[in-house]
This record gives C-alpha cells, sequence and structure tokens, in this order.
C-alpha cells in the first residue's frame, strides 16, 4: 500500500510519508526512503530529485515537531495525542538527557526509531537553540538518508531475490513447525494413553 501510494504520487507522495512519519504517524521513516531509493533505480522517479525530497521530508517534520514544543512547551503536553508518544517519564528522560548531553541526543535520536517525534518535540520543550537542533539534525539526516536510499538504489534487483527466499524460508519454518505441532501432540496422545 505504501509503495502504490508513493508511485501514484511520487515525490509529494515521498514527501508526505516522511513528513507524517516526522509527526510520529506509526509509519517507519526508512520504508519511503526504502522506496524512493527503489523506485529511483527502477526510473520511476530521478534519483537527484528524490533524495532531496526525502531529507526535506524528513526534517519538515523534525522543525515542526520542534517548533510545537518550544511554542507551546507543557500546554502541548496535556493532548493526548502527545501523551500516546511522549509519556511523562519519557519526557522527564529525554529533558534529563538534554540538559546531560545536549544535542547529541538529536542526532542518536534521528537514528533511533519510536524515539525520534517524542525527542524533537522535547528539544523544543527543553528550549535547545533553533540553529543547534537544525544544524545536528541535518547532519543526522545527512548520515542516514543516503545510506537508506543509496541501500535501496543499488540492492533493488537483489531485493527481489532475498524476499523470494525469505518466502520460501518462511513456507519450510511453517512446514516444520506444522510437523513440530503434530509431534508434540502424538507424544502427549501417547503418554495420557499410558496414563490410562
Amino acid at each position: 500500500m505504501l509503495q502504490r501510494f508513493i508511485e501514484n504520487f511520487t515525490y509529494l507522495g515521498v514527501f508526505l510519508m516522511l513528513f507524517g512519519a516526522g509527526l510520529g504517524l506509526p509509519i517507519p521513516e526508512e520504508a519511503p526512503v526504502l522506496a524512493a531509493g527503489a523506485l529511483a533505480h527502477e526510473d520511476v522517479v530521478r534519483w537527484w530529485i528524490a533524495l532531496p525530497v526525502c531529507i526535506l521530508g524528513v526534517l519538515s517534520g523534525d522543525v515542526v515537531l520542534y517548533w510545537i514544543g518550544h511554542h507551546w512547551g507543557e500546554v502541548v503536553l496535556d493532548w493526548r495525542v502527545v501523551r500516546r508518544v511522549l509519556s511523562r517519564e519519557r519526557e522527564e528522560r529525554l529533558k534529563a538527557a538534554y540538559h546531560r548531553h545536549g544535542v547529541k541526543i538529536v542526532f542518536t535520536a534521528r537514528h533511533v526509531l519510536g524515539v525520534r517525534a517524542a525527542a524533537f518535540l522535547t528539544a523544543g520543550i527543553a528550549k535547545i537553540p533553533f540553529w543547534k537542533f537544525l544544524a545536528v539534525d541535518v547532519a543526522a539526516a545527512l548520515v542516514g538518508v543516503p545510506i537508506g536510499f543509496g541501500i535501496a538504489f543499488l540492492f533493488t534487483d537483489q531485493l527481489e531475490r532475498v524476499m523470494a527466499d525469505v518466502r520460501r524460508v518462511e513456507h519450510w519454518l511453517v512446514l516444520y513447525a506444522l510437523v513440530g505441532l503434530a509431534v508434540w501432540l502424538a507424544v502427549l496422545a501417547y503418554r495420557q494413553s499410558r496414563r490410562s
């Protein structure tokens, strides 16, 4: 579904998926980046446009979260949707980490799934200077996004073969699990019959 959406809306689709993921939607940020790299390999999109769109999409969501935290601070924490992403315990841990480690948290959070949105919102709440936040976030995005995009671009052909191998392995695992279940049930039945 994600790839179909991106194929239909190409650059806008990539941007919107990454922007939504940056805001905390349950979409792994890596998925649209990998999809864009694969589409660039297949000449559906131009890589030299798709890669900057990916970086811009990633950074846009981060900046919006930072500004929400910076301008509305603690008020935003009373919103139910925010508390799903940023619990009070997580907020306190992140604030303490920002006071101890500063913007290193931004760099680290960029590469940790499930922490990004909370970390960037908390950066705004903790009043990290915007220029520092943006500089570190850009540096982190310029490391992670091109790597994911490049891997998908370079290895798209092998991806189909890998996925076929994964499906084959899944079928064997299911078969082994069914045989194991049958043996286990037979042993249980045998033990039960011996007790009777």
